[in-house]
């Protein structure tokens, strides 16, 4: 009896997550061959000798003793009021550990957000360019991603007025990315209370993801969302991998806040699936209240002459230097998004310059169209190497490029 091909979930079409895709699957098997690849596709800093805090990782030993139980579904109380504590300093003063819940990672806390909220074909506003697992996300939970641009001729901001056009009674939520990722655009205040009143006259909820929130570069400031948001829902979105160098330890956080009388029944919706899941990841969470409250040293690495500031600066200099490229300096977060100058090439594809680059010179990129974007003449690339590997790097595209253009 001939058999029949094992059938997946049809809503899986919707999912993209290229970063993890082919270009990574063919870089590993370089790797097997003994090739060493610059892999430059994912924004994690201890796979380029960044450390957690010391002070991270003694309070997760000393407390693993505590650590072999369940917590409560929300998380421990002390790294929940940790966060209350910084979302006080920051001007946020109605959160308390109520509102908070602790996640394995921000990537859960986005899922249980969304499964709460969303019912078959809701739409949520996501930026264009976007970080992908929002709209894998949406997707899986029958939403629909209607996407915002934030165009490369604007500094990758949103226009509000695009945004407030965007509304349908369908429209659920909009998505923030502040400072952004993939393009390092970090959004004035002015920017933001626009959109926080477009959300509050519509009544939808506003999702900000402020995971890189304390990594700036030069006069840039991010202004915390929850702090202009009063007369609608605001899910703060934050965790350890990224300013605190712990992806591995898989903490990340929402912080509710503004509205929550009228979200009485979501947010018992999201506690709900969170107890379903039992708890987060214990160990990771004693981390939470030594970062939050202790020494910030994110901003030695961001200040002038820091190894981020460094390596955010060789990615500007070898654009500068190169006859393809530009760039929109990015002003926060960890990563660049570049544009090829399209007039040099019969028909530029960022999938094909990846995939060349990645054969020919073992550098490993995400092309700008893995980010839900309608052109496909960009490329993001994270700030982590060293500013020599940086330079390195930019030699090897200028080759593969010039490669292209002739052919």
């Amino acid at each position: 009896m001939p058999k029949t091909p094992l059938k997946t979930n049809r809503i899986l079409k919707g999912v993209r997550y290229e970063i993890r895709g082919e270009l990574a699957a063919r870089a590993v098997e370089l790797e097997r061959q003994g090739y060493e690849v610059i892999s430059l596709n994912i924004g994690n800093p201890g796979l380029f000798g960044y450390r957690t805090p010391e002070t991270m990782r003694l309070a997760m030993i000393e407390n693993l003793g505590q650590s072999e139980a369940y917590c409560h579904q929300k998380g421990i109380f002390p790294a929940r009021e940790a966060v209350v504590m910084q979302q006080q300093q920051r001007g946020v003063m109605d959160v308390t550990a109520d509102d908070v819940f602790m996640g394995n990672g921000v990537s859960e806390c986005i899922d249980l957000a969304l499964r709460a909220l969303l019912n078959n074909k809701d739409e949520v506003l996501v930026p264009s360019p976007d970080y992908p697992l929002w709209s894998a996300s949406i997707a899986l939970n029958q939403g629909i991603p209607v996407y915002y641009n934030c165009l490369p001729e604007n500094g990758f901001q949103p226009d509000p007025d695009e945004i407030r056009s965007l509304i349908t009674p369908r429209t659920r939520a909009i998505v923030l990315i502040n400072p952004n990722n993939p393009t390092g655009a970090v959004y004035s205040r002015e920017l933001l209370e626009e959109i926080a009143r477009i959300a509050e006259q519509s009544q939808i909820v506003v999702f900000s993801d402020e995971i890189y929130d304390e990594m700036l570069y030069g006069d840039a400031k991010h202004i915390p969302m929850a702090t202009l948001v009063h007369e609608t829902l605001c899910a703060t979105f934050n965790g350890l991998s990224k300013v605190y160098r712990a992806c591995g330890y898989r903490v990340g956080w929402i912080a509710f806040s503004g509205d929550r009388v009228n979200a009485k029944q979501y947010l018992h919706a999201v506690e709900l699936l969170a107890s379903l899941r039992l708890c987060a990841n214990v160990p990771g969470q004693w981390a939470v209240q030594t970062a939050l409250g202790g020494y910030q040293s994110i901003r030695e690495l961001t200040s002038n002459g820091g190894r981020l500031f460094q390596a955010r600066q060789a990615i500007i200099d070898g654009v500068s230097k190169s006859k393809f490229m530009s760039l929109c300096k990015p002003n926060g977060a960890m990563y660049a998004f570049p544009a090829i100058d399209n007039t040099l090439f019969e028909a530029f594809d960022d999938q094909r310059f990846a995939m060349e680059l990645l054969e020919k010179q073992h550098v490993l990129i995400a092309p700008g169209s893995s980010f839900n974007v309608p052109y496909r003449n960009h490329f993001r690339l994270t700030t982590l190497p060293t500013g020599r590997k940086m330079q390195t790097v930019f030699e090897r595209m200028e080759a593969v490029l010039e490669t292209l253009q002739i052919a």
